[in-house]
């Protein structure tokens, strides 16, 4: 549904923010890769956008536009003599210039993850990995998605946020595989360059540890 509304928090170091509508009784959420205007947004900007509601978390904007970028009024004069055409700066490709959206995960990641549960194969095969050692990192793994998917509702609705340091614990726990899956499904923390360098630093450590039980090269508990 298409409406109009002002922006009233804008978060540029988070690439996130809210507008109120007097159409919608609540803040609606949106996030800069839903932004489709040629200046960044900002507090008090004007802006058409579509409001979806996705699983019960309460409104998001989508295709949002600053109010003043409606589609230019053909020039009936047609161009000046000898005066060359340029394209509009802000259009490329039939899409406007903006921020580049967080890529899938790398091949890096596939190959880790393969490494990952291939080690976890050759544990439980060689007696190294037991069941309950396997159930309780599934757990963990079930943990660390849901604390993700804590941590983004909080910080749509303004409520108490997950430390990243106990994001990157759990990462370093064995929790990784799920936090990477959050980050993509969810769209949180892909795009924070540093969060991602420790990220990455805890599933190698991880990865690494695994590697050393399994091989026998760290002695038996």
């Amino acid at each position: 549904m298409n409406k109009q509304g002002t922006v009233i928090r804008w978060n540029s170091s988070k690439a996130f923010g809210f507008i109120r509508s007097p159409q919608t009784p609540a803040d609606i959420f949106f996030h800069i890769r839903d932004y489709r205007g040629d200046q960044p947004p900002r507090d008090g900007m004007v802006v058409n956008f579509e409001e979806i509601h996705v699983g019960g978390k309460g409104p998001r904007a989508m295709a949002v536009r600053p109010e003043q970028s409606t589609p230019p009024q053909h020039n009936t004069a047609g161009p000046r003599r000898n005066e060359p055409q340029r394209p509009h700066p802000t259009r490329s490709a039939g899409r406007s210039v903006g921020p580049v959206r967080p890529s899938s995960p790398s091949t890096a990641v596939w190959l880790l993850l393969a490494v990952w549960l291939g080690l976890l194969l050759w544990g439980a095969a060689n007696g190294r990995l037991n069941g309950m050692l396997l159930l309780g990192l599934a757990g963990l793994n079930v943990v660390t998605f849901l604390a993700y998917w804590q941590d983004k509702s909080a910080a749509q609705s303004g409520g108490w946020r997950t430390p990243e340091s106990t994001l990157h614990l759990l990462s370093l726990a064995g929790g990784w595989p799920a936090a990477r899956l959050a980050q993509q499904r969810l769209r949180h923390k892909s795009s924070k360059a540093a969060f991602q360098l420790v990220y990455a630093a805890t599933a190698l450590l991880n990865t690494a540890a695994l590697g050393a039980w399994v091989f026998q090269l760290l002695p038996r508990s």
